[in-house]
């Protein structure tokens, strides 16, 4: 499943992207910045689908706001460790908002 999460995680992104930005093409450089970063999130280990739609829509956010890749990579990192850690609480019965 790892390849169709990721390739889904980047569709979805893109696609929920394009509708908020009407001007920007399909085929925008952000789009293989978006899909070097999912890869890379793979390449760790990282394979859940809902996290990589987080960190997918949480890249391209920070891309937009930042306006540099390594920025927005870690950016994007920072909220993928927050939701991991959230889960983690969750599933211990620590709730935290």
């Amino acid at each position: 499943m790892s390849s169709q999460a990721r390739e889904g995680a980047c569709a979805f992104a893109w696609r929920n992207y394009l509708l908020l930005h009407s001007g920007i093409s399909e085929n925008d450089d952000r789009r293989s910045a978006l899909y070097r970063y999912i890869a890379n999130l793979r390449d760790i280990g990282e394979d859940d689908f809902d996290l990589l739609q987080i960190a997918a829509v949480a890249y391209l956010k920070k891309l937009d706001e930042l306006h540099d890749d390594q920025c927005a990579r870690l950016a994007a990192d920072q909220v993928l460790a927050e939701r991991l850690e959230a889960r983690i609480h969750n599933r211990r019965g620590d709730f935290r908002p």
